[in-house]
């Protein structure tokens, strides 16, 4: 009847039923702990054995451990209910598809895969499974409320920041090397490129590899690709435009790109006379048209700019000379790189000797392409970077600390770490959150800092491994990161939710402390100007004054005049006054008009053999 099939097709849509239970209700839970392997027993081969079987060649065999299985579907009848909107008659049958009919089958099945029902079907299966993978049973704690409120920025998580170990990549060579530089495939961030090298001079072994590979970060038994470069890299990075494409600074000072397409050779390289004379420690790629566009930096203090469809030598060139007049041979050694796509026409440079230098690419001569210098580190820098939120800041890592700069302070960084026992190698910024940053450390840890959490001391400190750290790279999702050391392992980590994902009002609160920061560094450099200058012009009165003196020791005879004429005048003041005293006293006595002839011939004669006298 038509009735009993439209219930049957009904019941036929419940295809799901889900089964829960409480983790608390399946017993004590298991508890695995590490330990060495047991022996438990040791059967010895049967010689005698061996006469039943026939020695066969070598062949491949692929072994499932799991049960072979396939789904079957069978329409046993046709039907249609009123739900799906095909008028039908009497018994169920639709009045224009014929069973044996085959393209009227394929539209009737694909009208039914379009079905308004039949996807309200599918998602509420797949909120069932969501809900399913979400819950945890045992203690629940990813409960979520309020799922109403926005959800963009999530509020600050209370549990503890932390990270684990997911995978180590070991490099698969006998002679183990430093792992100089890490890079993340651009799509989707599940590959990891590493290159390896040897940057003590001239103290590699000569069986030493030159090969760099590319990891799949779910395999790290075998690299999943090898790159056989002339030289072994020192650094090495993706094209952001074109995830096939890598480009490498090699220890000779060569530049080269390979297409993973084209296989592990190099698809072209600069040549030697025209390459680098020292090490290339940056490559990074520029923002152009036809994302060809990249330039390198290395201690033989230049920074050149390549095109690699034209690898025969570079179309621009810039001399780290401070002193603006490009020789070479004053030049500042480059270990680091900095652009920033938002400002096209700014790069900076880390040098061998502390300071950052400041560029401007477009500017009309070489002199005034190198614009201002930051110093205050007292060793190489080997990490500069911008913040990815403010540009306007950015990070130096280099000798026992951490710096972070304002580009309107040159006098001294905004912010700072403490001093650490151990060299500081490499650092970054996290690409999510504009107070967290991270720095690896000779001693093998590694360093989460959390500004907005606390200034003296790190969030995380974890210790990765017994070796140097000498690298790191974050996933643009933040959530995980490698880190590169000295024998030539690749840790892969997670850290903690709350590492990695936006709080509430954080950029806000970041862009006010670095404007405090920033206005109290200029306090404090206009008042170390204003003592500079109060220090100046003591030491140029100071000067002065000792000039004053020699000239005084050189013209001796006017001061004695100087001298000698003050004494006279003095002399005859005092004789004028007791001349005048004495007048004074005869009056009174009513024989001043009989003396006063006599007293001025004698006053005259006085005053004339004092003279005469003084002056003998």
């Amino acid at each position: 009847a038509p009735t009993q099939l439209r219930s049957w097709h009904f019941s036929k849509m419940e295809i799901v039923y889900v089964y829960t239970k409480k983790r608390s209700e399946f017993g004590r839970q298991c508890n695995f702990s590490d330990r060495p392997a047991e022996l438990h027993v040791d059967i010895l081969p049967d010689i005698s054995l061996a006469a039943n079987f026939t020695v066969r060649d070598p062949c491949n065999v692929t072994v499932q451990c799991a049960e072979e299985m396939s789904e079957h579907e069978v329409n046993t009848e046709r039907f249609e209910s009123e739900s799906r909107g095909i008028n039908h008659v009497e018994g169920g049958w639709p009045k224009d598809l014929n069973p044996e009919d085959m393209e009227v089958t394929i539209r009737y099945r694909k009208k039914v895969e379009k079905d308004e029902h039949y996807q309200n079907t599918i998602m509420q299966i797949a909120g069932l499974m969501e809900h399913c993978c979400k819950q945890n049973n045992a203690t629940d704690i990813y409960q979520e409320f309020f799922e109403e409120e926005d959800d963009e920025v999530v509020e600050e998580s209370e549990e503890q920041p932390s990270a684990k170990t997911i995978n180590v990549f070991r490099d698969p060579n006998e002679v183990k090397r430093t792992a100089t530089s890490l890079c993340w495939h651009p799509d989707g961030n599940h590959k990891l490129a590493v290159a390896y090298s040897s940057l003590e001079f001239q103290r590699a072994p000569n069986d030493m590899s030159f090969d760099s590979y590319i990891w799949d970060i779910e395999n790290p038994n075998k690299p999943e690709m090898t790159l056989k470069p002339v030289s072994p890299l020192v650094c090495l990075e993706y094209n952001p435009k074109d995830s096939h494409i890598l480009v490498g600074g090699s220890y000779n000072g060569q530049i080269a790109y390979w297409d993973t397409r084209k296989g592990s050779q190099p698809a072209e390289m600069s040549t030697i006379e025209h390459s680098h004379r020292d090490p290339v420690y940056k490559v990074i790629w520029l923002q152009s048209k036809t994302g060809t566009d990249i330039f390198s930096a290395s201690t033989d203090g230049q920074v050149l700019w390549w095109d690699i469809r034209k690898m025969s030598e570079p179309f621009e060139r810039l001399v780290l000379d401070p002193s603006k007049k490009g020789n070479l041979d004053n030049a500042l050694g480059a270990v680091s790189l900095e652009f920033e796509t938002t400002m096209p026409t700014k790069f900076m440079v880390g040098t061998e000797q502390g300071l950052v230098v400041s560029c401007n690419r477009k500017a009309k001569t070489p002199a005034e392409k190198i614009v201002c210098t930051y110093s205050g580190h007292h060793g190489p820098i080997y990490a500069l970077q911008r913040n990815p939120f403010f540009p306007k800041n950015f990070l130096t890592v280099a000798d026992w600390t951490a710096r972070i700069w304002s580009e309107d302070i040159k006098e001294s960084s905004i912010m700072w770490t403490k001093y650490h026992m151990a060299h500081l190698l490499d650092g970054c910024w996290s690409p999510v959150r504009p107070s967290v940053f991270f720095t690896v450390k000779m001693d093998g840890t590694l360093d989460v800092w959390d500004i907005l959490f606390k200034q003296n001391d790190p969030t995380l400190s974890l210790k990765v491994c017994d070796e140097a750290l000498c690298s790191i790279r974050v996933q643009d999702n933040g959530r995980f990161l490698g880190c590169g050391s000295q024998l030539g392992t690749t840790t892969l980590l997670e850290v903690s939710a709350g590492l990695c994902t936006l709080q509430k009002n954080e950029k806000a609160m970041v862009s006010e402390m670095f404007e405090r920061e920033t206005k109290r560094e200029k306090i404090l450099e206009a008042r170390h100007r204003e003592m500079r200058l109060k220090e100046r012009s003591r030491s140029e009165q100071s000067r002065e004054d000792e000039g004053k003196e020699a000239d005084g020791e050189e013209s001796t005879e006017e001061l004695v005049a100087r001298a000698e004429r003050e004494f006279f005048d003095i002399m005859e003041a005092e004789k004028k006054k007791e001349w005048n005293e004495e007048r004074q006293r005869e009056k009174e006595k009513g024989v001043c008009e009989e003396k006063d002839f006599q007293e001025e011939h004698e006053t005259n004669g006085v005053s004339s053999f004092t003279r005469r006298e003084i002056s003998l």
